[in-house]
């Protein structure tokens, strides 16, 4: 089996490849940084595992699909594709420019969308293949801070949804992962510009590893799972969260009006 995973060179992404290369399969990593993405592959050769890189820009669709059609002609076709590529940039909304509500769009949704663009026609043709994106829990409920990252997380959500119904008939399945707080680089990173009242609603809740987000992945693989929910507190909120709206809010309302703007 052969695994595109973009996002490869950290977090969820290099989990799901270490997990999956273990198991024997080829995998093939995209990421934007050169040095990053190599000692991610050394780490992985170190373990045995047969790996390919290719430094691109998820949000340049031209890049992406050269990319991988690059690294299916060195590797053979696509049978997994993880796109775990993602940034996250909170804030006020008066205080953000506009800037950050476009990367996160062209990162986390167009990025998302240009590597599945890439994979598709030969899955179909194929009658084969699995396609796994990662969204977020800021994807089932709104959260403070996040009104340019959970907009492109939602948008995520949605093309799985359909995407799923679509590519169902064709034997080509399709998961959607929806992640609380994962302790990765990307997390120390956002951490840095948590709007206070953001950091007192999620404080209470500890980051999960990103090992247990790439075990869940692997077994949704397995089983043809689409929704994939890595902890419990994420698959209460998806199955509660419409119910609960109205505490959730005033829950969140009293933490918003506790925490003090630094």
């Amino acid at each position: 089996m052969h695994a595109v995973i973009t996002g490869g060179s950290s977090g969820i992404g290099l989990a799901v490849a270490t997990a999956l290369g273990e198991r024997g399969d080829i995998v093939s990593l995209i990421a934007r940084d050169p040095d990053r993405l190599a000692k991610a592959a050394d780490s992985l050769r170190l373990q045995g595992i047969d790996v390919r890189v290719a430094a691109v820009d998820v949000a340049d669709q031209q890049a992406v699909t050269e990319a991988i059609a690059k690294l299916t002609t060195e590797a053979g076709h696509c049978d997994i594709l993880v796109s775990a590529a993602g940034q996250a940039r909170p804030g006020y909304f008066h205080e953000l420019d506009d800037e950050v509500f476009r990367r996160m769009m062209e990162v986390d949704y167009f990025g998302t969308l240009h590597a599945i663009r890439a994979v598709t026609p030969a899955m179909i043709e194929r009658r084969s293949g699995s396609i796994v994106a990662i969204s977020s829990a800021t994807a089932v409920l709104g959260i403070f801070g996040y009104t340019a990252y959970s907009p492109a997380k939602f948008a995520v959500r949605g093309l799985m949804e359909s995407l799923r119904d679509e590519l169902r008939p064709h034997d080509v399945h399709v998961a959607c992962v929806y992640p609380p707080d994962v302790d990765t680089p990307q997390l120390a990173e956002e951490n840095r510009f948590k709007p206070a009242e953001t950091a007192a609603i999620s404080g209470s809740v500890r980051p999960i590893t990103a090992e247990t987000v790439a075990l869940a992945i692997v077994r949704a693989i397995d089983r043809k799972q689409y929704a994939v929910y890595p902890d419990r507190s994420s698959a209460l909120l998806a199955a509660l969260g419409p119910l609960m709206a109205p505490v959730l809010r005033r829950m969140i309302d009293r933490r918003v009006m506790r925490a003090t703007r630094p």
